[in-house]
Formats: structure tokens, sequence, C-alpha cells
């Protein structure tokens, strides 16, 4: 019976797709706390529900669990601080005027990269660390890491792509990592802290990935300004036009709501919930 729970409880976690846990239909994910370990060490995708707009989500992981493994998705405070996070995958000149924004309102954000966009746009890059943002580990090719079994592997992923950084910038690359896609295993979670990596999920984001059907401003809105919550780390993808369009307003509006942002730095130096 125990194994047969189990089975069911990780083909649920599979049926997690980026598009459903920051989708409005997400639902309640409501276990135990030993249920949730459970789930966590399955493999799968990152997932959120928002049992109460405002409120912290709750992630197919605990805090408590991710904190063995120098991982995060949110801060345990009830401070209203933000930590703006951007996935860089390739460039479609949307990043520039998210940086005038950043600037405009002395933000500092993490840019997870990957080798493509070092590569296609190094003068992005150099402006990024120059306007005192982190740069950060996204993987060289975004593969599905939680599909790399060996840690020769998993290691060449991040390494190759900390060695593109420092050619292109004379300078080492944090070891901060996000998992393309957000998938993940425990497996990998272990991997990336031995190599003296924190790993970053996040505990707000929306579909702004989508080219060709991008949201509208009052869509956006009404997630990023709905679901925002003390401590929230925010993933928004640095190709997305709406976001380009509506990063001073909502930064605007956060800073109104009595938000302050601060960089990743902050939270790894804060104990985690």
């Amino acid at each position: 019976m125990k194994r047969k729970h189990l089975k069911h409880l990780a083909g649920t976690l599979l049926i997690f797709t980026m598009a459903f846990f920051v989708g409005a239909g997400a639902g309640k994910f409501v276990q135990s706390r030993k249920e949730k370990a459970v789930s966590a060490s399955a493999e799968g995708n990152w997932g959120l529900s928002f049992p109460q707009e405002g409120q912290t989500p709750v992630g197919n992981a605990t805090p408590d669990y991710l904190k063995q493994f120098g991982a995060y998705y949110v801060q345990n405070t009830d401070d209203k601080v933000l930590y703006l996070t951007f996935d860089a995958g390739y460039e479609n000149g949307n990043t520039a005027p998210i940086l005038d924004a950043l600037k405009k309102h002395n933000a500092p954000a993490t840019f997870f990269v990957v080798g493509n966009y070092i590569s296609t746009s190094p003068d992005l890059v150099k402006r990024m660390v120059a306007e005192g943002h982190t740069v950060a580990n996204h993987t060289n090719h975004h593969p599905d890491m939680s599909k790399i079994s060996t840690k020769d592997a998993f290691a060449k992923e991040l390494n190759d792509l900390e060695a593109l950084y420092q050619q292109t910038t004379g300078q080492p690359m944090k070891k901060y990592y996000r998992p393309p896609q957000g998938k993940y295993s425990e497996s990998n979670l272990k991997m990336a802290n031995e190599m003296g990596y924190k790993t970053f999920f996040w505990s707000l984001a929306y579909v702004d990935w989508i080219q060709d059907k991008q949201p509208t401003k009052e869509e956006a809105f009404k997630k990023l300004l709905g679901r925002v919550h003390p401590g929230a780390i925010i993933l928004l993808h640095s190709t997305s036009s709406t976001n380009a369009a509506i990063l001073d307003e909502l930064l605007t509006k956060y800073e109104e709501m009595g938000y302050t942002f601060k960089s990743l730095d902050d939270l790894v130096s804060t104990p985690v919930m």
C-alpha cells in the first residue's frame, strides 16, 4: 500500500508542467510535512500552488528540505523584500529596456544565462556586470538536467558556462544555479551542492515565455501584483516584450506597495525558513 501511494504521488508530480504551475488553474497542493519531503526527492518539475494570494505559495519541496542542499525558492520573512531574477536563453531586443528599468529603480537582479546568450550578446552580459547585477548559471546548453545521471556530465554543463563567462568578462562566475525549466532531481541538488553551487527555484512567475502569445499588461499585473508576497524570488524571462514594456511600472507599483529589492547575495546570507 505504501509503495502504491508513493508511486501515485510521484506520478502526480510529473504533471506539474510550467504552464500548469504558473497558470490560474494551479489549485491547491496541500500535503503533510512527511509527504512534501517524499515529493521533494522525486524527479519532476518545480511546482507551486497559491492557496491564498498575497501569501507565500506552497512548493513541491519544503524550504527545510531544500536547505540541506543549499537550495532556495523563497525567504521566510515578513519584511517586504523581493528578489528579481531573469532567465536569459537568447537575446531578442528586450534585455536593454529591462536593464534600463532596473537601473532607474536601483534594483539589483540576477540573470541566469545559457551559453548561447553569452556567445551572442557579450556586451549585454558585460553591461549586467557593470551595473551591479549578478550573472549566474542556467547551464551551457539548457538540457533537462534531471535526466543527467553522471556527475561528470552534470558538472560539464556548469563548468563550460563558467569558462565562457570568465573568458567574456574576465571574472569568475558566481556559483548560483537555476535548473532549466525547473526540472530537478535529488541527485542534481546534491551534485550542485557538492560543486559549491546554490540552487534557486522561484515563488512567483507567470507565462511570459511564449513569443507569439505574449500576455497583456493587465494579465501580467494580475499575476505579478496579485501573487506578490514578502521574500518572493520572482522569475521573469528577458525575452518577454511584455516584461520589457511593463517593468518600470511594475517596479513602481511594488515600491508603492512598500517593497524593496535585494540581491540573492542578501538572501543567502540570511537564514532559510
